[in-house]
């Protein structure tokens, strides 16, 4: 778990991928703490080390048989309820398997806004109706599904999603999917959406 305590009335919880509090993660966590903001990573993985990104498979079926969405889910809106009792505004940001958590957090009312990264199962749970502003942001290149399909059915109130250049994972400097002006254009896009907060 990383754990950044600041003098801030907002806090952002960071929901890794698959691969767990990885450098990538340790990453956007350091960036949340310089711009300002508390920042909270639970570890959702039971496991002390972070898998290798070859060992994709195995990262995907631990998260799905001993981690799991939904109960993911109810574990970050009792750490959103907590972090209510010291901070204005509680954010969570997730990437890959987290920014589709984060979106199931997006009706709790603890919650003040959702950033989510390439969330592909979003699509899973298209009924979660956000009660708080959520942006979006998917990779233009998914093999699994049609990105624009899912983009159109988003189009509603609080939810703003855009798709970037690249795959699945151009946030990430340490994976081969790293595209750095979609990454760059995505901070500075989730930078503006938080200072409106």
């Amino acid at each position: 778990m990383i754990d950044i305590q600041k003098n801030s009335s907002a806090a952002v919880i960071v929901l890794h991928e698959i691969y767990g509090i990885n450098k990538h993660i340790q990453d956007v966590c350091q960036s949340l703490s310089a711009a300002g903001f508390a920042v909270v990573c639970p570890n959702l993985l039971h496991r002390e080390e972070p898998f290798d990104y070859s060992d994709e498979k195995a990262a995907y079926h631990h998260f799905i048989e001993k981690v799991g969405f939904i109960d993911a889910s109810h574990k970050i809106k009792t750490l959103a309820m907590n972090l209510k009792d010291q901070y204005q505004k509680v954010i969570i940001a997730g990437f890959s398997v987290g920014a589709t958590i984060a979106w199931l957090c997006s009706e709790d009312d603890h919650v003040d806004g959702i950033v989510g990264y390439y969330g592909s199962r979003i699509r899973d749970y298209l009924e979660t109706s956000p009660a708080c502003p959520v942006m979006l942001f998917f990779a233009e290149e998914e093999r699994s599904f049609h990105i624009n399909e899912l983009i159109s059915a988003l189009n509603r109130k609080n939810i703003k999603a855009d798709k970037l250049p690249g795959a699945h994972g151009f946030n990430d400097p340490y994976s081969a999917a790293y595209n750095s002006r979609s990454s760059r254009i995505a901070f500075e896009k989730m930078m503006g959406f938080l200072k409106r907060l």
